[in-house]
């Protein structure tokens, strides 16, 4: 890793302001978010990051049925994030690929290995997260970065007639798949870059003990310690390079 993560994790005051001076550090020109919404994230990463040729908003702006998440409204107020991410983005038009769908639906406009950097910030659940890191990870350049956001350490970010967010641990288990190390960053951020030299996951920020899900599940009992063994074992923790 070339860019100083932990000067830039301590440096930001929001994770908009973490990944705006990511992204213009480590040089990214092509660009993709997954997760759109009303555009603020989009908007301020635009203009901080002047070095930006390309920026693809993903995003179907309309109700699904099969999302189960606070965020997911009717279709007429999706119709208004819609025109609310365009204004905000207007300025930059030259620069944005607008592709209005879900990932599957239309990630395949953007050619593989034509990414430097992928946000995802779509759908948290477990077969959401595991659609969007699957999909997009071709897309993204050897060397290149995925980072995202809601990398909680507790898979209920949200009440519990709502279905859990897995971010984490998901996205370090695929980063175990592709041989790739994976970051921990603060105000619920991770990133993980793509270069197939092995698995590492360092936490930044001291919040993630144990990843089993089995602790998390049975919620009346105290969470366990992680056990030496398996993929605990196999995960260093550090504070930096």
């Amino acid at each position: 890793m070339t860019v100083d993560l932990r000067r830039l994790s301590d440096a930001a005051a929001n994770r908009v302001e973490l990944w705006t001076r990511f992204v213009a550090e480590s040089g990214v020109g092509s660009l993709a978010e997954i997760g759109v919404y009303r555009g603020q994230f989009a908007q301020k990463l635009l203009a901080g990051a002047p070095g930006i040729t390309r920026y693809y908003l993903i995003d179907p702006w309309r109700h699904l049925d099969d999302w189960n998440k606070p965020a997911n409204k009717s279709d007429d107020v999706f119709e208004g994030f819609y025109r609310e991410a365009m204004e905000r983005t207007s300025e930059h038009e030259a620069k944005r690929v607008v592709l209005r769908g879900t990932t599957t639906e239309v990630i395949d406009e953007i050619p593989d290995g034509s990414l430097d950097f992928a946000y995802v910030d779509g759908d948290h659940t477990l077969r959401g997260i595991t659609i969007d890191l699957i999909r997009v990870f071709p897309k993204v350049r050897p060397g290149g970065w995925i980072g995202g956001d809601d990398f909680s350490p507790s898979i209920w970010q949200h009440a519990e007639p709502f279905e859990p967010t897995l971010v984490c641990p998901l996205a370090i288990y695929f980063a175990e798949a592709v041989d790739s190390p994976i970051y921990a960053l603060p105000r619920n951020q991770f990133l993980i870059e793509k270069t197939g030299a092995g698995f590492e996951f360092v936490d930044l920020t001291g919040r993630y003990g144990t990843l089993d899900l089995r602790s998390q599940l049975i919620r009346t009992q105290p969470a366990q310690p992680a056990r030496p063994d398996g993929l605990a074992r196999r995960i260093r923790r550090r504070l930096g390079r």
